[in-house]
């Protein structure tokens, strides 16, 4: 038997301040397996998906498979999860109101897989009729789901793992490392997955571009004033409108699903305005500009930048402005794009 000091020093616990595992040389395991249940439950209650056509949520989580552990083994944090989700959706439709409900699968969910890699099956009920929303909760509410995903992961291997790593002789402990986020995502984007979806208010958010470019068949100056006139507008909306076409003026359309404000107009080549949807993060505007430009055979071309829009509801947003937009201009006003010369 060794003399007391000379022994392998793994095990000279005197030289730890808490004298317990020592230099975390020994194999200690928690399992988190029902808290991971009730935060993934918390999380994925608070996805929410929206456009022009409609809102989509989780309603319901229906199935939470499987196991979650953290361990430590030298100092050393390792993490295990593996879990099969089933959540059911719900989809209303803006213009009448018509539900929808449909299924969200998630089999793979594991620390194998990056979160970009994560299979997210979305679809209808089986005797459910076809609608845009699903388009909508295939985009824009897979991203809410990854996003919760992301903030299940970041937390297991942050906040609940204190205590997992000991404090060495020097005082130093081993950091926690960050989940893995999906692939293109930079430091801004990861801020804001780690935090609740439900708590965007006053929250640096992820953003991004939509740049669209059409056709119409008409002068310059009638699609100027399609923009700008509160009685086309509420023409091709079908809706009541407010349209203050002046700097500082006021837009609100779509039943208030859309509002702003115009920056600066310059009549017939630019319309530039704040530009926000009812359900993007409080007070969080677009700035859109609308540029206009004289084409062959009498059509003007529409190029269309929206800075600013929230990464999250960037499909819903190109959605949107051609369907809600572009495609009931043409429908209200006859503009089909003329052929090209031959």
């Amino acid at each position: 038997m060794a003399k007391w000091g000379e022994g392998d020093p793994r095990w000279i616990v005197e030289e730890r301040a808490d004298a317990t595992n020592v230099n975390n040389w020994h194999w200690t395991e928690r399992d988190v397996t029902k808290w991971s249940e009730d935060l993934l439950r918390q999380l994925l209650m608070d996805v929410r998906a929206t456009s022009l056509d409609g809102t989509c949520e989780v309603t319901e989580v229906t199935r939470v498979q499987g196991e979650a552990s953290c361990n430590n083994r030298k100092g050393k944090l390792i993490f295990f999860y593996e879990w099969d989700l089933e959540l059911a959706w719900q989809a209303t439709g803006s213009a009448m109101g018509t539900k929808y409900s449909g299924i969200v699968k998630i089999p793979n969910l594991s620390e194998e897989n990056d979160i970009d890699e994560i299979e997210v099956a979305v679809s209808l009920k089986k005797d459910e009729a076809e609608t845009p929303l699903l388009e909508v909760m295939r985009t824009a509410g897979v991203d809410g789901i990854k996003h919760a995903l992301v903030t299940y992961v970041r937390t297991l291997k942050s906040e609940f793992t204190q205590g997992m790593i000991l404090p060495a002789k020097n005082g130093i402990t081993c950091q926690t490392p960050d989940a893995t986020l999906p692939s293109g995502h930079d430091e801004q984007q990861k801020d804001a997955c780690a935090r609740r979806p439900s708590q965007e208010v006053g929250v640096r958010i992820p953003t991004c571009s939509v740049v669209l470019m059409e056709t119409f068949p008409t002068c310059a100056e009638e699609l100027y004033r399609t923009f700008t006139s509160q009685e086309l507008v509420s023409l091709f909306t079908n809706a009541p409108a407010l349209v203050e076409p002046e700097k500082g003026g006021r837009i609100r359309m779509l039943n208030g699903n859309v509002s702003g404000e115009f920056c600066e107009l310059i009549e017939n080549e630019q319309i530039v305005m704040k530009w926000r949807c009812k359900t993007w993060p409080e007070e969080h505007y677009a700035d859109v500009t609308l540029r206009l430009r004289k084409a062959d055979g009498g059509n003007t071309e529409l190029r269309l930048e929206c800075l600013h829009v929230p990464l999250r509801h960037e499909e819903a947003t190109r959605h949107d402005w051609q369907r809600h937009y572009f495609q009931r201009i043409r429908q209200a006003f006859g503009w089909v794009a003329s052929p090209p010369p031959l």
